[in-house]
């Protein structure tokens, strides 16, 4: 029976993980119609073609930029201005320097050192909520608390997370939605030139008087003679920041909802916090917060008795690598002492996604305080979460959640 995969069924999205168990036995390298583009579902198959730089490029955005009517190009100038200059879209040379320069100020010493600023962002945004018996887990707590984070990183005031919460948001109507409409089109276009505006202004005072944070590391980077543009310095600073809070938002959310699905889970990690490293690393596993990486074919190459032609797109679909049974016994279980195979969550190889030991920290510094914080959490209503409609990204709307204090008798 052929696979009729709706990516925009409510009940496909709440649950993606039956069908892509029939894909992966049934249809591993399957042709979307709706998608017009391959999807793979298998472990091997999208950590291979995470791999293969050969026949998968990276490269998507400039070919879709280019195919653009220019009278609708010309609406989001600076959609096409900055994210194409995204690492995340560019193959070798280009992506090489860009995460190079990177590097140099966006590193594992660097985000790891954020830790105690993560604990007392942590700690400030639990002390508002320890008085309540039910909040939005999402809006009052995942939401904020990385935004606010790579605020603290790039040195953008504390004062502005509304502002900066509102652009990034409406940023991800182009990235992340499934179809995305002309009105979301124009939605994203100002916000992305106000972000770019707001960047801007920061890069000027950041030259003139430099700060002990990384946007003013950035301004004054060089190597050797390569520096980074002020058009690439922005398109980084609205990476980051867009891209470090998404991710981070649905890591800890779809992370909570899991540990509420599974009490038991929930309760070992209470009784022993020895566990939060691998607990970390499987809830990501479980409902990570990526959908899609998309790539597409260079030159022409074969898979499963398919043959996948120069431009098609490949939709490697990571949520559904990390439940593939071949590389997780029982992937459907919870199990937060799990050990074996790295999961995919946040891509493979060269484009791993910069940022992930800072998401990485940030889920082992919230979540076990959240833990602390409350003794008893669990949904506040028998209705099933909203979710995003979104190929790219695995999150909520919001998360609704009723809570007894620790402190309580």
């Amino acid at each position: 029976m052929t696979i009729d995969w709706n990516p925009e069924d409510p009940g496909v999205i709440a649950d993606p993980y039956p069908t892509f168990q029939r894909m992966r036995t049934e249809d591993p390298c399957h042709w979307s119609p709706r998608l017009k583009g391959w999807v793979l579902t298998r472990y091997d198959d999208v950590r291979r073609a995470c791999l293969d730089k050969e026949h998968f490029s990276s490269d998507r955005l400039r070919p879709f930029f280019d195919a653009m009517p220019g009278a609708q190009a010309a609406r989001i100038e600076d959609i096409v201005r900055y994210l194409s200059l995204w690492m995340v879209f560019k193959d070798p040379p280009d992506h090489t320097r860009l995460r190079k320069l990177a590097g140099r100020v966006f590193h594992v010493k660097s985000m790891h050192g954020m830790r105690p600023q993560i604990e007392d962002i942590t700690r400030g945004l639990l002390h508002h909520l320890q008085a309540r018996d039910a909040f939005d887990f999402i809006a009052d707590f995942a939401g904020p608390l990385p935004c606010l984070v790579i605020m603290a990183m790039l040195g953008v005031p504390r004062e502005d997370l509304a502002l900066v919460k509102r652009l990034s948001d409406d940023i991800a109507l182009f990235i992340g939605s499934s179809r995305t409409t002309s009105e979301k089109y124009d939605t994203a276009q100002a916000a992305t030139h106000e972000m770019a505006a707001y960047f801007r202004a920061m890069i000027v005072d950041r030259r003139a008087r430099p700060q002990a944070d990384l946007l003013s590391e950035l301004t004054h980077l060089r190597d050797g003679d390569d520096r980074l543009s002020d058009d690439e310095l922005i398109a980084l600073c609205i990476l980051l920041l867009f891209a470090g809070h998404e991710t981070t938002t649905n890591h800890l959310a779809n992370g909570m909802a899991a540990l509420m699905r599974f009490p038991d889970q929930m309760a070992r990690w209470r009784a022993d916090t020895a566990i939060t490293s691998s607990a970390i690393e499987e809830l990501l596993r479980y409902d990570g917060p990526s959908g899609a990486i998309v790539r597409i074919v260079r030159g022409e190459t074969s898979l499963h008795g398919k043959t996948l032609r120069d431009g098609d797109r490949v939709f490697l679909m990571m949520h559904a690598a990390n439940r593939d049974s071949n590389a997780f016994p029982n992937p459907d279980q919870l199990d937060l002492t799990r050990d074996g195979r790295p999961h995919l969550a946040f891509g493979f190889g060269a484009h791993i996604c910069l940022g992930f030991p800072l998401a990485r920290t940030e889920g082992q510094v919230a979540l076990p305080a959240v833990l602390n914080a409350f003794a008893q959490i669990e949904p506040a209503s028998d209705a099933a979460p909203a979710w995003i409609n979104s190929l790219v990204f695995r999150g909520m709307h919001t998360l609704p959640v009723r809570v007894r204090p620790a402190c309580a008798p």
